[in-house]
């Protein structure tokens, strides 16, 4: 519990007994300064140039004790300093500093000390050597593609080589960080923060001067969470279909959706659901097949999508859709929300258009009441209405910051939290309609709010590869990441995204990215940017049995997956959690490529191409490997992995419910995929 020391003119904040923080009257406790700041966006991505003007360090000129806490007079405002949540988090409330847009904190900082989040982190785990820039941005760009595309034509790609950390942005950002020390650091901000934890002694905070921050405390990483995510929100728990198997990824019409759905059912598959993200309209691209956005059912693409919404349903069968933040400029959508002054403006006055791939397309403005109430009575009307069980609710990133926005707030003020605006959108149609915890969206942009506002997060646009930044290992790092930051539900697409030319996927890449996901809170395909490209679930014999054996194991593992729902709609401790959790351990901290799935189930996907073996680091535990039965002790170990066996295991020491469980999955050989 935290408690306050204020004697001879030294403030100290003790932890059980144990000193946390401490400070003398006349020593500068924090800096001020404000930013000149221009920030350009082109497709979702920004250049931020930053000139700091007029740093100054701010001085503690007197202690005051208050009933609640202490007052850090200082020679300019005030740090109003408190504890809550039964003496296990404490909050700092800036007073007076609002005429500023930076405070500069020092955290006190070990060694060999480990941290993690600032948001979803997908080329990097333990951020400790690194800066973080907390602004929500577009994770893939064009450049990256590009020179993708040129190493794989010069046959010089690398999949385990990647830029420095600060060279990549995130879809989603968050002002948090978890400590290998056992607490958490949080900001109310909403503007930009800057996190650097390259020294040896003290971590370097930038945060916006008029927001409370937060340090939270537990005995255990669980109970830091739970003490998290008590202060930012929960998920509910997931609908129970979802985990009834896989959610097909299919577009190109009813008679294609029929016809894919039909050969996975005769196949064995166990399938819960059929996403077409194209339910609205199909344009085709230079970049690939997009969507046309307007949120009304393409009766053309889809004739009788009404009637197999139903049909399905009475096989167990659901149907998902897809929105996002944007209109379609040819659109009829569009037209009613330009003549009812419903979108985003630019200094002119007219609608921005905001070129996303190859086309312009207007956004909704959210911070118009009357425009959110129309965006979400179309998701009411012709989403759930029509009988959707589910959709990705798609972007939230590109809010411009030179934008005129109906509430007048400053544009980079509410960059950040937009996505969480556009998921709140959401989830109110949802709730409104008496369908919570019926209905399920998924996300892909985030900030603070998110997390108690979205269903489910999925990792974004990954590139169909093994590459370790972009790619399939990528997605590990970034569901423990986000983990940490209080969201425990996430995913990603069987398959990856992005494809482009010669950037394909592989039938080696699906398997191997549907055995992860198996063995993750949802199995949810995705044809991808160019899905003639792609290998899909249906490319070929071996892959479709190969979808059976995991679309099966993934179903058989439900009772598992909803205890683990549960805990975290409850605590907020996620469904995939880093290894260490549970265990103290050196390699613990730093493993990035393996997690656990619940308490008891160990994951270590192949993330590499052509492999049939992986060294896998198992802590200091019992744990049995399910494929095969064989147990094993901690250490490091070289298991065989062929297509179909995912390196998974399971506690000795698990209850004998987990344990029926894993014992009864079971594995394809290569006989059984290739015979």
């Amino acid at each position: 519990m935290i408690s306050f020391a204020l004697e001879n003119k030294q403030f100290r904040v003790l932890r059980d007994g144990k000193p946390v923080f401490a400070v003398a009257q006349g020593a500068s406790v924090a800096e001020v300064a404000n930013i000149d700041a221009k920030y350009k966006m082109s497709r979702g991505s920004f250049v931020l140039k930053e000139k700091v003007i007029g740093r100054r360090p701010l001085f503690v000129v007197d202690m005051q004790k208050t009933a609640d806490g202490v007052v850090l007079v200082l020679d300019e405002g005030k740090l109003k300093i408190e504890t809550l949540y039964g003496g296990e988090r404490i909050r700092v409330t800036p007073v007076g500093l609002a005429v500023y847009d930076r405070l500069y904190l020092r955290v006190d900082a070990l060694k060999d000390e480990a941290v993690y989040g600032t948001g979803e982190t997908f080329s990097e785990f333990d951020l400790r050597g690194h800066k973080s820039a907390v602004w929500v941005s577009e994770h893939i760009n064009a450049m990256q593609i590009a020179r993708k595309v040129f190493h794989i034509a010069t046959h010089t790609k690398r999949d385990d080589k990647k830029k420095k950390f600060e060279s990549y942005a995130s879809y989603y950002v968050q002002p948090t960080f978890l400590s290998s020390r056992k607490y958490f650091f949080h900001s109310d901000a909403t503007t930009i923060s800057r996190f650097d934890f390259t020294s040896d002694t003290e971590h370097k905070l930038q945060i916006d001067p008029a927001a409370p921050f937060y340090f939270g405390f537990g005995d255990t990483f669980e109970a830091v969470l739970e003490n998290l995510t008590d202060l930012i929100g929960r998920q509910i728990m997931l609908p129970d279909w979802v985990h009834d198997g896989e959610i097909l990824g299919v577009q190109g019409g009813t008679a294609v959706m029929d016809q894919k759905l039909q050969t996975a059912l005769d196949h064995d598959m166990a399938v819960a659901g059929v996403w077409i993200q194209d339910w609205e309209g199909r344009r085709v691209t230079a970049v690939g097949k997009q969507l046309y956005w307007n949120w009304v059912w393409d009766e053309e693409l889809y004739p009788e999508l009404d009637k197999r919404i139903q049909e399905y349903a009475a096989k167990g069968v659901k149907i998902l859709g897809y929105c996002n933040t944007f209109l379609a400029v040819e659109k009829p959508l569009y037209k009613i929300a330009a003549e009812k002054g419903y979108c985003v403006k630019d200094k002119d006055g007219n609608d921005y258009l905001v070129t996303i791939t190859t086309f312009p397309a207007a956004m909704v403005d959210l911070t118009n009441p009357d425009a959110y109430e129309w965006i979400k009575g179309v998701i009411k009307e012709h989403m759930i209405d029509f009988g959707l069980a589910g959709w990705m609710a798609d972007f939230g990133e590109y809010l411009p910051t030179d934008c005129v926005l109906y509430s007048g707030e400053d544009p980079f003020v509410v960059h950040n939290t937009w996505p969480a605006l556009w998921a709140k959108c959401n989830r109110e149609a949802i709730k409104e309609t008496g369908n919570e915890g019926k209905i399920m969206f998924f996300t892909r942009a985030g900030y603070t709010g998110t997390g108690k506002y979205s269903t489910m997060m999925w990792n974004g646009d990954n590139h169909v590869d093994f590459s370790v930044d972009l790619g399939l290992p990528s997605v590990i790092p970034a569901m423990l990441s986000l983990t940490c930051c209080g969201f425990g539900l996430s995913h990603s697409d069987i398959g990856g995204y992005t494809t482009f030319y010669n950037l394909r996927r592989s039938e080696e890449l699906f398997m191997r990215w549907c055995e992860m996901n198996a063995f993750s809170p949802l199995l949810r395909g995705h044809e991808g940017l160019n899905p003639d490209l792609n290998a899909q679930f249906d490319a070929s014999e071996p892959v479709l049995r190969h979808g059976k054996y995991m679309s099966q194991i993934h179903k058989q593992l439900k009772p598992y997956l909803v205890a683990a729902d549960r805990k975290n709609s409850e605590t907020g401790v996620g469904i995939v959690r880093p290894l260490f959790f549970y265990y103290d351990e050196p390699r613990a901290y730093q493993e990035m490529h393996e997690y656990l799935l619940g308490r008891d189930i160990l994951v270590a996907p192949v993330i590499e191409q052509g492999a049939t073996t992986r060294d896998v680091y198992l802590p200091e535990d019992g744990w049995i490997h399910a494929p095969t039965g064989k147990q094993y002790r901690g250490g490091i170990h070289t298991v065989a992995s062929p297509i179909g066996s995912i390196p998974v295991f399971y506690r000795k020491d698990a209850s004998d419910d987990v344990k029926a469980i894993m014992e009864s999955l079971v594995f394809p050989t290569t006989e059984d995929l290739y015979a």
